[in-house]
């Protein structure tokens, strides 16, 4: 089989995964440059379809850990676009601190998406019956002190 861009083994799903992504995120009109995990270079919205952000995402991020049941998700990063004239690669060149949305969303036996903002972080669930996503966590937090915290322990020794 064939690598992506970060080295990970591409599986047809992730291939159908990437296509899905790729073909509402141009069907939704308000897009102009897509970065995918699963591409080499970027991807300029056609001009009848742009609008005027720009998404990076990994369309089925952990795919690899498919056949052990672990988690498996899409995670993403919106800006705007900020140069002049066409869209280009270089509109996804942007620090974090210019990100106007980003998120991830989880699947397994419920669906849930967590979406940030400048406005807060808001967790939602899918509601199958209805086809839509519920707002469940209103502002969430990382709590100032707890038990459990997931930074990678194993990389703590290449912690600045």
């Amino acid at each position: 089989g064939s690598t992506n861009v970060t080295g990970d083994q591409v599986k047809k799903l992730d291939v159908l995964s990437n296509d899905l992504v790729l073909n509402t995120l141009k069907a939704c009109y308000s897009t102009c440059v897509l970065v995918s995990e699963e591409d080499s270079h970027a991807i300029i919205v056609e001009p009848e379809r742009r609008g005027k952000y720009v998404v990076c995402f990994d369309p089925l991020d952990g795919s690899s850990n498919i056949d052990c049941l672990a988690s498996i998700g899409s995670i993403f990063a919106i800006y705007r676009k900020v140069s002049d004239g066409e869209p280009c690669e270089k509109d996804a060149l942007q620090p974090g601190r210019n990100i106007v949305a980003a998120g991830y969303a989880l699947y397994g036996s419920a669906t849930m998406m967590v979406l940030g903002t400048e406005y807060g972080v808001n967790g939602f669930m899918l509601d199958p019956a209805i086809g839509e996503f519920i707002l469940v966590d209103l502002n969430m937090k990382i709590k100032n002190k707890g038990n459990i915290y997931s930074l990678n322990e194993g990389y703590a020794k290449y912690f600045d």
